[in-house]
């Protein structure tokens, strides 16, 4: 593996904690966020020349041109992951105000923030890899996830635009869209909104049992994810979005066949809108 040094936001546990981990072993510097350093003192103590921990809230966008432009003035940015993100489950109408602002701020405008101040550094290099987070819901949307799959939704539409857009400048950008794994995502920092009655026995509450560890632990090994992103910035010919997990798979294939075949349904409806020929 070329040594490089990568930025990540949310290390300190998840994806972010396992990649920082097997990039630290295998001689790469990183540059990770948190918002506490306790879960990575760890790392903070064993690595110190090359974990640099920054703390930063992505939901705060003058901190995080603050934290790029620091950053890119004293070291060369090869990969940027946005890791940072949370779930967030309940029925639209469950959700506060509060709620659809946090998590649109975490896991959209955060993400879009921190590709927007790397870019540039990228581009006078000539180079750089970026790595968003996504999820298979980012192509696959389950009753219970509204805002969850809006922010998930939003950022691929922005990536795969932003990849058009920097190709020429030898910046690459990869789509990971994981599904359920043995992380604290599904099993401690999820958020469940103020249920209401009204929505027992509907599919939006259908996520309490996929919570429970009771019922069965989630299929996804973050190690191996983890490994195979980092593996991913090594290869010439990587998709633009790249599926973990068998289950998650078949689930998008299952839902963009559903799609196709739908929108394959419309030719007729779609032509009978458009001018007749010749005018």
């Amino acid at each position: 593996m070329t040594k490089r040094t990568w930025l990540i936001t949310g290390v300190s546990s998840g994806f972010g904690r396992a990649m920082t981990t097997q990039l630290l072993e295998s001689g790469n510097t990183v540059i990770g966020t948190v918002r506490n350093t306790k879960k990575v003192q760890d790392l903070i103590d064993k690595y110190p020349e090359r974990f640099i921990c920054e703390i930063l809230d992505v939901t705060d966008v003058s901190a995080i041109h603050e934290l790029v432009n620091r950053i890119g003035a004293e070291h060369q940015i090869d990969v940027l992951v946005n890791n940072a993100g949370y779930g967030l489950f309940g029925a639209a109408e469950e959700l506060s105000d509060e709620d659809v602002e946090k998590i649109l701020a975490t896991d959209l405008t955060g993400s879009i923030q921190m590709i927007r101040s790397v870019l540039p550094f990228m581009r006078k290099q000539n180079h750089g890899q970026i790595i968003q987070i996504s999820s298979y819901g980012g192509q696959v949307a389950f009753a219970g996830n509204s805002m969850y799959h809006a922010a998930k939704f939003g950022i691929e539409g922005f990536c795969e635009s932003v990849a058009q857009e920097v190709a020429q400048f030898n910046i690459g950008m990869t789509i990971v869209e994981p599904g359920g794994a043995r992380t604290e995502f599904r099993y401690g920092s999820a958020h469940v909104a103020n249920l209401m009655k009204e929505y027992d026995n509907n599919p939006a509450h259908a996520f309490l049992k996929m919570l429970d560890p009771a019922n069965g632990l989630a299929p996804g090994d973050p190690a191996r994810m983890a490994a195979r992103i980092v593996e991913s910035v090594d290869n010439d010919d990587m998709p633009l979005h790249m599926v973990l997990g068998s289950q998650a798979l078949q689930s998008t294939i299952e839902t963009m066949e559903k799609r196709l075949t739908e929108y394959k349904s419309e030719t007729d409806l779609s032509a009978s809108t458009d001018f007749p020929e010749g005018e």
